[in-house]
């Protein structure tokens, strides 16, 4: 193989696909990216058996060809190269050598064809939608997303189809948030999929910029095309709790609140709570919320809000990370939290609108 190219044509790609590329790999290969130069354009392959990034860019090919070589040196040296400066890449033997003006760095290299891809993945499902509503449905629920569970299925996003709908749920079974969108034309059929937390994340990272972009459903795997970029990802296998029996149907006590400084009292209040449960207590009555913490060390912190409330009086704890939390997805000046009793879970969205809902459920004090 040998290809010369500007340095960002290849750092750009680099960048995109270094995010599964790990260190440290029980495959030594999983540490190195593939590079595949094929008619004048070369395409970077990373991946950690769970998710492949795939990115290209054109470059001038002279001589076709793969090879594989330790991604985070490439990325260093790529890096550490001068602004605009012409690079070319040439296999010799087993090594890889690039030479960009007065430097020259041999990388070792392994077999391309040992390098883990995925080819195919039997798509049974093709959904078109935009950049930047993918986007939204992830900032607005990733968060609720659990880490390293036993429960496997709640390490990740449920993404659901349903008509002309895209809802997008995450739940660690302490709270839940949910975001629906519209996708460009109506899906044939209704389907769940799980995309592992580490899917997700990458995903997140790469939605950048405006325009549409291809999804492709398959049996154990998701497909996402974004421009150059080409994200796969393995899906979780197992069945996702029934989500809308969590949601509150009804609730019949409905606070109103100025978002930011909702935001704000809960944050001043949580500085004494206790550090590992976060717990704070709502004291809601007509007109006024009082919001209390205290931790082991008998500190107290008490802090109050006008809020229009008419119902009422009432009591009910929370963790107030997970409060912060949908507070922070938010994007409108006022919030409404809906509560039913101190045992039952509480609903937070913007007044009227129920786009991205998050469901919190209480703690006892």
């Amino acid at each position: 193989m040998k290809i010369t190219a500007a340095r960002e044509d290849i750092l750009g790609p680099l960048q995109s696909v270094i995010g599964v590329v790990e260190r440290r790999q029980t495959m030594p290969i999983l540490a190195n990216v593939l590079l595949s130069a094929r008619e004048n354009r070369l395409s970077l392959t990373g991946t950690d058996l769970e998710v492949e990034l795939v990115a290209s860019h054109e470059v001038t090919v002279e001589q076709p060809g793969d090879v594989t070589v330790p991604g985070r040196k490439l990325l260093d040296i790529f890096r550490a190269l001068p602004e605009k400066s012409r690079v070319s890449v040439t296999t010799e033997g087993e090594r890889a050598v690039l030479r960009a003006g007065r430097s020259r760095f041999t990388l070792s290299s392994l077999p391309a064809a040992e390098f883990p891809t995925v080819e195919e993945i039997n798509a049974q499902q093709h959904l078109s939608v935009s950049r930047k509503a993918l986007r939204e449905l992830i900032d607005k629920t990733h968060f609720s997303m659990a880490q390293q569970d036993v429960r496997y299925y709640l390490n990740g996003m449920l993404l659901e189809t349903e008509g002309e709908a895209l809802r997008a749920v995450a739940t660690d079974g302490h709270r839940l948030a949910l975001c629906e969108t519209q996708l460009e034309a109506p899906s044939a059929s209704t389907q769940q999929v799980i995309i592992p937390r580490k899917g997700v994340l990458e995903l997140q990272r790469t939605l950048v910029g405006d325009g549409s972009l291809e999804v492709a459903i398959g049996t154990n795997h998701i497909r996402i095309n974004i421009g150059d970029i080409r994200l796969t990802s393995k899906l979780i296998d197992g069945r996702f709790p029934e989500y809308a029996r969590v949601l509150p149907a009804r609730p019949s006590k409905i606070i109103e609140a100025d978002r930011e400084l909702l935001r704000q009292s809960f944050q001043r209040t949580a500085i004494l709570s206790n550090e590992k449960y976060r717990g704070i207590r709502l004291s809601l009555k007509p007109g006024i919320l009082t919001i209390q913490a205290h931790n082991p060390e008998q500190e107290e912190a008490e802090d109050e809000i006008e809020v229009s409330y008419e119902g009422e009086e009432l009591e009910i704890g929370f963790n107030v990370s997970y409060l912060l939390d949908a507070l922070a997805a938010l994007d409108t000046d006022k919030v409404e939290i809906g509560l039913t009793d101190p045992n039952s879970s509480c609903l937070v969205r913007s007044p009227g609108a129920a786009k991205a809902r998050y469901v919190v459920m209480p703690m006892r004090l």
